[in-house]
């Protein structure tokens, strides 16, 4: 795979997603969002990967350290900063910090690969996973970063209360209430419950609302008031 034409700039902070391929699940039960939690960490490193193909074959998955095995390998030398991520059911979103040259494409190549060769042996299947190569969005602006980590973290909204784009929603107490209880995104890490702390860096985004209960508060807020004009760039379309 070769490098994207596009200049990815180092220190710069990206909106990256994609989705399954004519729009399939890339996610079909928690042993796979498990797996795709795990490459994001192990693939976040410029040294080789391990083999760790046995990775996750244990139903034991109680770790809030990404479940990581112990393997003796140099020190990381990490390609980006993982800030927000979340995972759907057919797609993921992530926003990441570049930290060396070409680090991105990198990272999203490793990645895409890993999980994709994981997905294809487990369910016997060819072919690409993922709908082309992933997309990016750079986040230039303070206000866009404020505004994107939290419709990127409302996203699994979408499962059981559709009508939160449309500011239907009645119940907000069970919305949020759903969102606690929602794993698969770096919700829970932002407004302190501990599930996966290793991964991301929660302070650069923190730092810009307060803490995290105004970060809870500011999900509320927002889920009263949606206003799509804010995130203006994350279409999967």
């Amino acid at each position: 795979m070769s490098l994207r034409k596009d200049n990815l700039v180092s220190g710069q902070i990206y909106h990256i997603y994609n989705r399954g391929v004519d729009k399939r699940d890339i996610f079909m039960d928690d042993e796979d969002r498990f797996r795709f939690i795990h490459d994001l960490f192990e693939f976040n490193d410029s040294n080789p990967s391990p083999n760790i193909n046995n990775f996750l074959n244990s139903k034991k998955r109680e770790s809030l350290e990404v479940g990581l095995p112990k393997i003796d390998k140099k020190p990381r030398k990490v390609l980006v900063e993982i800030l927000v991520f979340c995972m759907m059911d057919n797609h993921f979103h992530l926003i990441v910090r570049q930290k060396i040259e070409n680090g991105i494409t990198l990272f999203m190549r490793k990645l895409g690969t890993g999980y994709t060769n994981y997905f294809n042996k487990k369910y016997d299947r060819n072919g690409a996973l993922f709908q082309g190569r992933f997309k990016s969005v750079c986040v230039k602006d303070d206000s866009h970063l404020m505004y994107l980590p939290i419709y990127i973290h409302l996203n699994p909204l979408d499962l059981k209360f559709h009508e939160w784009r449309e500011k239907k929603i009645k119940n907000y107490i069970e919305a949020i209430k759903f969102l606690d209880s929602y794993r698969w995104s770096s919700y829970l890490d932002y407004t302190g419950q501990k599930n996966f702390p290793s991964l991301i860096n929660k302070d650069f985004v923190l730092s810009r609302v307060g803490d995290e209960k105004k970060y809870k508060n500011e999900i509320i807020n927002w889920l009263k008031n949606f206003d799509e004009s804010k995130i203006l760039g994350v279409s999967l379309e």
